[in-house]
This record gives C-alpha cells, sequence and structure tokens, in this order.
C-alpha cells in the first residue's frame, strides 16, 4: 500500500524515528505485529512483516496502544525540536569569528567621514555621524572637532569586532549606533546619567546608546566655539562603548555579569591613544590596572596584590544588583581578573574554554539556565579546582589570590 497523505505529513512533522516493532491489539482482542512508521493526532503508519503498510485509527486500538502512541509522539516532538535547535545552532556559530587569530594592534587609520545631518539652533539639536556612529549633541560642533574623538569610537568598534568572542552586538539605528552628547554634566545628570559616571551606556529597547558629557571627551568652550584637548579625555569611555557592542545574551541574570563587565575592563585596560589599541603585551597593563591605579589616566582597581575572594561560584552568579552595590569597584577589578584568566592564562592560553562558555550563552539565550554555560568553564573541574588553577596561574604572575569558603545555598 502507499502511504496515505495524512502519514506523508506526519513524517514531514514529527521526522523518521527509528523502526521498532512490537506487538498491537486492536479493540476486538486481536493481536498483530508491527512497526511503527509514523503517526498523527489521528492515524498510525503501521508496517507489517510482510512489508505492507497500514493507516490504523488510533480508536481502533486498545488504550495500552494509544498511550504507547501518546509517549512516542512527545518523544518525536521532542527530537524534532532538539534537531531544529541544533541546526540553528549550527547556523548561529557559523560565520562568527571564533576562530580568528587574537588581535595585536588596532589601529583606524580611515577617515571617520563626518557628516552633518542637522544643525537646529532652536531645538539645541545637533547631528554628526561617522563611519560608524551618530553623535546627537545639545551644542553646535565643528566636522574637525567630531572628527578628532570619532577615531576612539570607531577604533572601539574595530577592536571589540576583533576579539575572536563574537562580539556581535548593539543595536544600529538606520546602520549607527547612538551616542548622546552633553555639553554639561548638568544637562547629562538631568537626562539621567549617573552623577559619579564619565559616560553610561543605557539600554533601550533594540537600540541602546551611550551618554556622554563633553567634558569626557576633552572638549570645552573657547569662545563661541568648542575645541578637544586629546590627553584629557576619560579612557573609561572604552568600557561604556564596548557595553553597547556586547551580545545581550552576554549580559543578564546569573553567571554573565562578570564576563560583561570584565569584558569592558579588559577593553579598556588595554592601551590606548590617538586611535590605536596596543593589544599584543598588554597583560602587563591589565595587571597594573585590576591591582593598582592602571596607565594613562585609566585610574585602575587598586585591588593590590593580595586579593582576599568571595567564593568563585558564588561570585559568578552573584546577582547585578549585588554586583553593582557596595563592592563594586572589587567587583568590576575581580571581574577583570576572573576573564584575564580565561582568555590568556586558563588551558592552553587559547580562551577555549572561554569561547564554550559564550557559544553556551547563544544557545541558551539571555534568561536561560547560565549553570549549563558555567560547566562549559569547570570541563569537569570542581569549583575548588577552578579556584586553585585561577589562584596558581596569577599567584606565577606575582599576585596571590585566595578565595572563601562558599556560605550560599543552591
Amino acid at each position: 500500500m502507499k502511504i496515505a497523505l495524512l502519514g506523508a505529513l506526519a513524517i514531514a512533522f514529527f521526522g523518521q524515528a527509528s523502526l521498532e516493532a512490537r506487538i498491537w491489539t486492536d479493540v476486538r482482542g486481536i493481536e498483530f505485529e508491527a512497526e511503527a512508521v509514523s503517526q498523527t493526532e489521528d492515524e498510525v503508519l503501521l508496517r507489517l512483516p510482510d512489508g505492507k503498510e497500514l493507516d490504523v485509527p488510533w480508536d481502533r486500538l486498545i488504550l495500552e496502544d494509544r498511550e504507547y502512541l501518546k509517549k512516542r509522539a512527545e518523544d518525536l516532538k521532542k527530537a524534532a525540536e532538539l534537531a531544529a535547535k541544533k541546526k540553528a545552532i549550527e547556523e548561529l556559530d557559523d560565520g562568527l569569528n571564533w576562530d580568528d587569530p587574537w588581535p595585536e594592534t588596532i589601529v583606524f587609520k580611515e577617515d571617520p567621514e563626518i557628516t552633518v545631518v542637522e544643525e537646529n539652533a532652536e531645538t539645541n539639536r545637533f547631528i554628526y555621524t561617522s563611519t560608524n556612529y551618530r553623535f546627537t549633541c545639545d551644542v553646535r560642533l565643528s566636522k574637525s572637532v567630531v572628527s578628532t574623538f570619532a577615531d576612539m569610537f570607531e577604533s572601539t568598534h574595530d577592536y571589540c569586532r576583533a576579539l575572536p568572542l563574537a562580539i556581535t552586538g548593539g543595536g544600529m539605528r538606520d546602520g549607527k549606533y547612538d551616542i548622546l552628547l552633553f555639553e554639561t554634566r548638568d544637562s547629562y545628570i538631568k537626562a539621567g546619567g549617573p552623577p559619579s559616571s564619565s559616560g553610561v551606556f543605557m539600554s533601550r529597547g533594540r537600540f541602546g546608546v551611550v551618554m556622554v558629557p563633553l567634558t569626557s571627551l576633552g572638549v570645552r568652550k573657547v569662545g563661541s566655539g568648542y575645541m578637544r584637548d586629546r590627553d584629557k579625555s576619560d579612557g573609561t569611555l572604552i568600557h561604556e562603548l564596548t557595553h553597547q557592542l556586547t551580545p545581550g545574551v552576554y549580559f543578564g541574570v546569573g553567571a554573565r555579569g562578570w564576563f560583561s563587565e570584565g569584558l569592558a575592563e579588559y577593553t579598556t585596560a588595554t592601551p590606548y591613544r590617538n586611535g590605536r589599541f596596543k593589544v599584543k603585551n598588554n597583560f602587563d597593563d591589565i595587571e597594573e590596572y585590576a591591582t593598582a591605579y592602571g596607565k594613562n589616566g585609566n585610574r585602575g582597581r587598586a585591588l593590590g596584590k593580595d586579593i582576599k575572594a568571595p567564593a568563585l561560584r558564588d561570585y559568578m552568579l552573584m546577582s547585578y544588583d549585588d554586583f553593582t552595590g557596595d563592592r563594586a569597584n572589587f567587583n568590576y577589578g575581580f571581574a577583570l581578573i576572573i576573564t584575564t584568566y580565561f582568555l590568556h592564562l586558563d588551558g592552553d592560553g587559547d580562551a577555549a574554554r572561554m569561547k564554550e562558555f559564550l557559544k553556551e550563552l547563544r544557545r541558551i539565550g539571555r534568561r536561560g539556565d547560565t549553570t549549563k554555560a558555567l560547566d562549559k568553564l569547570l570541563d569537569g573541574r570542581t569549583w575548588n579546582e577552578l579556584e586553585d588553577d585561577i589562584s596558581s596561574a596569577w599567584g606565577r604572575k606575582g599576585i596571590d589570590i585566595t578565595f572563601r569558603e562558599s556560605t550560599a545555598a543552591y
């Protein structure tokens, strides 16, 4: 017999399962041997030992067989969903830069292509664009001034994209990332900027913005215009720009705050000057930033070289509110320590486990169970063993890390 149309649709929906012969019983009590080929919600296609195929309505079979078909349908559906998820994951990872070499130097040499989009003195709205960014300011700036700070934005963009960690985030609006600039700190704070900050990334749906007072860029008023002092720009802005470019799945609850902040600290600690990031041999600068007061005006976290840390699992599963709470400075600095370990000191120093961690975050989505992703970092190690590995690796660099015992219940 030919497979009925309904049976064919079932195969398309459920997929082809491995055939399994069993004894079936119809409502009249007649038993027969057959293999279930495919099924719908109403019928099952059975193959007899002689090769003939029969479409049998569920209600022609006893309850036990119908329960078997119900369970089989659930198993087939789960298998199909897993197959679809696997395919989606493969497509998601396809084309990402996991296998690219670690960058050595990032230099933005191109013309940032500054364009005046709007200059409206009545509404105090002045819009300028560069290659990848849109700057909306409350005062008029010359194209030459915009060009002098646009290179930092563009080189940070290129640096983040060059890291082989699939830094593919950042919601572009009309092909540009949005930056809001403010003439004074008062106007910046009034618009929602944290009073003690030099700039801030604000997530707004699909499109996030970085808000910056002009003083953080070294831009000051001179006469009726503005000029920029390159030496007075605030390097911590690189931190916020990194956030804007980081995929949303690398943020969020659970085991993500330490990485998203650690990554932003990593780019901030990398030596930068006039459109150039010196990535190769940046380890001393990262150590200086984490343990002392940093270089080139980056300020640093000053954790010292004898670090008393919370239990690693407690730290990695800390809520974001706790992360940015009373011990924020320590948490940010230690995030750099931990992130740098997984990028350069773990295993063969190729960030292999970190990449698997990030791939898993991409698979489970922003609100998935991050403990599964942490298993990629553990890679068979216990938490105590991982703590020992981190302490040993940093100990060889002259930094002593002691982890406290965990007091949390999971």
